[in-house]
């Protein structure tokens, strides 16, 4: 007679109630200990000894139970679909999770890759989140802002370059680096300047304001701005230098360093000298960008608002139903040396 393989036997799943008994406290002080509150003073001992029962358990509270608890979950949703990259940004996430996290907020970063716009508001309201921070890439309609509160988020908010009726907005105002980088041309006495605009798929929502806050630098000095389609290719680079001394230009603002970079080297390798005859500026302020010869001037930018952005979002969350805000986040300054 063939005997079956004992099957492992499943350790039941620790409670509160298994953490309370170890510890020798009571439930509701498990509950204080491991959500972080501090409505109830609880001695440094006992918290220590209610996270060592939780510990030798391997107990963790259930976020689901602890949302029906409260009505809401404690969940950030962040869809991270066409986030802006670069140094500044990352730090500005990085700050936003740490800060949300101290607050004892979750923060779930959603990819959100072909989601139709309409649909997107509601597979992150199936989450059920109390605030979502959508970027600018997605399309917010009243619509889909009034699907996320009727689904339980207090805050929606909008990380772009323009506010969405309904939703808090934090601005990121891409004018500004196309402004200080033009400026900053004009102010060595360039009057004809190229701003590369890239052709690669998505990049128009930085490009077209940052080109437009060129224009409204060089409108202040009577200068002449021409747009220059660029792909990020070699080939494409070398077309462009090929023809620069025919489009009679002295400076270029080249979207960010790196468009700067491989523009800089096309023209260098057609006989064009930077900074002599062209004045090269990018954007970033990448460390690359200063090995280079002659080191690349750029616009340096960071993103900050009045108080930390973590302590805004769960303002937000904790005083719904105001009027929207606007808070501008984007501030850029040009870093000299030698390409301009």
């Amino acid at each position: 007679m063939s005997q079956l393989p004992n099957k492992p036997t499943e350790r039941p799943v620790p409670t509160s109630v298994d953490v309370a008994r170890l510890a020798g406290v009571s439930r509701a002080t498990v509950s204080y200990v491991l959500n972080n509150s501090t409505s109830v003073r609880i001695s440094e001992t006992t918290r220590r000894r209610v996270r060592e029962a939780a510990d030798e358990l391997g107990y963790v509270p259930h976020a689901a139970a602890r949302s029906l608890r409260a009505g809401h979950t404690r969940m950030v949703l962040l869809p991270t679909t066409g986030l802006p990259a670069g140094p500044p940004h990352h730090r500005f996430f990085h700050e936003l999770e740490t800060g949300l996290r101290r607050l004892d907020y979750t923060v779930v970063q959603y990819g959100s890759t072909g989601l139709d716009p309409r649909d997107a508001p509601r597979a992150w309201a199936e989450l059920r989140p109390v605030a979502v921070i959508a970027p600018g890439t997605i399309d917010l309609t009243p619509a889909g802002i009034s699907v996320l509160r009727r689904s339980g988020a207090k805050a929606v908010i909008t990380l772009g370059p323009r506010p969405v009726p309904g939703a808090h907005a934090l601005v990121m105002d891409q004018r500004v680096v196309g402004d200080r980088a033009v400026a900053h041309l004009l102010a060595t006495g360039r009057r004809r300047i190229g701003v590369v605009m890239p052709e690669e798929s998505g990049l128009d929502r930085l490009a077209e304001p940052r080109l437009a806050g060129a224009r409204q630098a060089a409108r202040r000095h009577t200068a002449r701005v021409e747009p220059l389609p660029l792909r990020y290719e070699e080939e494409s680079a070398d077309r462009l230098a090929a023809r620069w001394r025919a489009l009679d230009l002295d400076a270029v603002f080249a979207f960010d360093d790196a468009y700067a970079m491989l523009l800089m080297r096309a023209l260098q390798d057609a006989g064009v000298e930077v900074p002599r005859e062209t004045a090269v500026i990018g954007a970033d302020d990448l460390m690359l960008g200063r090995l280079l010869r002659p080191r690349l001037t750029t616009v340096r930018m960071e993103l900050a608002t009045a108080q930390p952005l973590a302590e805004l979002v769960d303002r937000l969350v904790r005083e719904p139903g105001g009027s929207p805000e606007r808070h501008d986040l984007l501030r850029a300054a040009v870093v000299r040396r030698e390409s301009a």
